[in-house]
């Protein structure tokens, strides 16, 4: 059974490895992402960073080529698993993507919400989602300007999301008991599957979770039930590995220093950390990592750029402005350190979410071509922040497929370019904004310095 994952953002695939992540969804691509070996394949749609109806236009355009695809290759939709991923944090279209997704595959016999991601600390217990220990509405995420939310009960949550379109005294929960039993014992399972069995009109279910095996067993009685049950899933990252039945792997150094390029001369490249990402976790990344003398920054001023917008030369001064950044990181690639390319910290007031969502692509495209233009002579980027990462790989660096290669720390991935070049494919890592501690970046960017160093 072939896992189709419509990821919101670039982070999704953070568990898994060996699969094709694809940023582009006509019909041959996903023909060709159908027919790859891996039993996983991720739609990259940045929904994240659109508005509720442009992000419903897109699941539409997506679900349609995907049936194209499915009917030119012979495939029936019941032969596959779809998955709405979502973020851990409960930000973005956690109730509208599933259900555009149900009113064009369905039916369902239920909507299974898995929001836990164990790598990322992001656990559900009761009913209650936490990270670390603490109700997520009591965390800096549960405050996005966008997609901010009061309850960290996911059947309130959906029933606050929905509009009270869904009963948070209708959702039912699978819970831990239910999955360790299942993980441990035939009875257990059996007991598992006779209750998934009996779901029906597409339910919407909230699952506790807590550690993998659980995952893993709420993964295995829904594959066993494939041919009596339809489950559509909106799901963090934990639970696509129990789905793809594929345990996470993190690459050693070894592995790391394979992927970054090097000059002519067998030198390592620098490398280029870009951070657009805004969540206070992001601020206290990007000081620690400052604090290297290996690493310089340059400011992306997101004020001036607000401010030249509205001049009538806009297109011209912001193009200059782009030129000066561009002078300022070569400068400190032909040094040897590592360019640190960041947004100005904190997030500019407008007076519409439109407005503040379209400003937020704009900066992405600019820091995107920014990086584009300084790949030539780059060992690898690292990208924080989900919406960054997708319009640069998208946009910036114009592709339309990559390699999911693994994991260098749990929850951060590498990928790889697949295009046709003589030039070594540039290694691009992914990693969340909402991800790790204050030293998680700096620990990151020390790994892929100091890979191969012992070769």
């Amino acid at each position: 059974m072939k896992i189709i994952v419509i990821d919101d953002d670039p982070t999704g695939s953070q568990t898994v490895h060996g699969c094709l992540l694809i940023l582009k969804w006509d019909v041959d691509s996903l023909r060709e992402a159908l027919l790859h070996p891996s039993p996983l394949v991720f739609i990259l749609a940045n929904t994240r960073s659109l508005l509720p109806n442009e992000a419903a236009l897109r699941n539409c355009e997506i679900c349609f080529a995907l049936k194209e695809a499915l009917f030119i290759e012979g495939i029936k939709p019941e032969e596959i698993c779809l998955v709405s991923r979502g973020d851990s944090t409960l930000r973005g279209h956690g109730v509208l993507e599933p259900k555009v997704i149900s009113d064009e595959f369905g039916p369902f016999s239920a909507t299974i919400h898995v929001p836990a991601f164990l790598e990322g600390g992001r656990t559900t217990v009761d009913g209650i989602h936490m990270l670390h220990g603490v109700p997520v509405h009591k965390t800096a995420f549960a405050k996005d300007k966008v997609f901010g939310y009061s309850t960290s009960d996911l059947a309130a949550w959906l029933e606050e999301k929905s509009h009270g379109l869904i009963k948070r005294d209708e959702v039912q929960r699978i819970s831990i008991s239910q999955l360790d039993a299942a993980s441990k014992s035939v009875d257990g399972m059996n007991s598992l599957k006779a209750w998934l069995k009996s779901l029906q009109n597409n339910q919407h279910i909230v699952v506790d979770a807590e550690n993998s095996e659980q995952l893993f067993a709420l993964a295995k009685a829904s594959r066993e039930l494939r041919k009596n049950k339809r489950f559509l899933f909106r799901s963090a990252a934990s639970l696509i590995n129990g789905l793809a039945n594929i345990r996470s792997e993190v690459l050693d150094s070894h592995q790391l220093s394979k992927f970054r390029r090097r000059d002519a001369c067998d030198n390592f490249f620098p490398g280029l950390v870009l951070i657009g990402s805004h969540v206070p976790l992001a601020d206290a990344q990007l000081e620690y990592l400052l604090e290297s003398s290996d690493c310089k920054g340059i400011e992306v001023p997101v004020k001036t750029i607000a401010e030249l917008l509205d001049e009538n030369e806009s297109k011209i001064l912001v193009s200059d402005l782009e030129g000066q950044l561009y002078e300022e990181a070569v400068e400190i690639i032909t040094s040897g350190k590592t360019t640190v390319l960041f947004t100005s910290r904190g997030e500019l007031l407008f007076n519409s979410i439109k407005k503040k969502v379209e400003f937020g692509k704009f900066l992405a495209l600019f820091v995107s071509r920014l990086a584009s233009s300084l790949s030539p002579n780059l060992g690898y980027i690292i990208s924080k922040g989900g919406v960054t990462t997708n319009i640069l790989l998208s946009e910036g660096l114009g592709l339309k497929k990559l390699k999911l290669e693994g994991q260098i720390l749990p929850g951060v991935s590498l990928v790889l370019p697949e295009i046709s070049s003589q030039m070594s494919p540039l290694p691009v890592i992914t990693l969340p904004g909402n991800l790790g501690d204050s030293s998680t970046l700096f620990r990151l960017w020390n790994l892929l310095e100091t890979c191969g160093i012992s070769e």
